[in-house]
């Protein structure tokens, strides 16, 4: 199993979507890796090489990815709510934070529904 970036990428896919599982590279950035390194993206992930992982691993190091990328998301959004902003704030309390509205959607972002007694149409 090929590791590249702290993360072990499925080996029955095609490289092309196994690179997908490592966090901040997505189908179009997997593609211009996979150029860049010279590999084909319509191999499986077990018939890689060890010289085509290393190109690949040697890629992918020039992109911020997993830890850092988390890290730096964390930074972002821990500075949102130190300053106090309205997009800190919706963070904070676990609400939409693009305006959407609340009174009946965003049952993803707010959790189950919490029975109110007495609350009738």
């Amino acid at each position: 199993m090929a590791r590249i970036s702290g993360v072990d990428i499925p080996r029955d896919k095609r490289v092309e979507v196994a690179l997908t599982y490592i966090y901040g590279i997505g189908l179009a950035r997997s593609q211009k890796i996979l150029v860049s390194a010279g590999v084909n993206p319509d191999t499986r992930a077990k018939d890689l090489t060890d010289d085509e992982v290393q190109k690949l691993r040697s890629t992918v190091e020039g992109y911020m990815v997993e830890g850092d990328l988390r890290r730096q998301e964390g930074i972002a959004l821990k500075r949102l709510q130190d300053i106090g902003c309205l997009r800190g704030r919706r963070h904070r309390m676990n609400l939409p934070v693009r305006g959407q509205r609340t009174r009946t959607n965003a049952r993803t972002r707010r959790g189950a529904r919490k029975t109110v007694a007495g609350k009738k149409k």
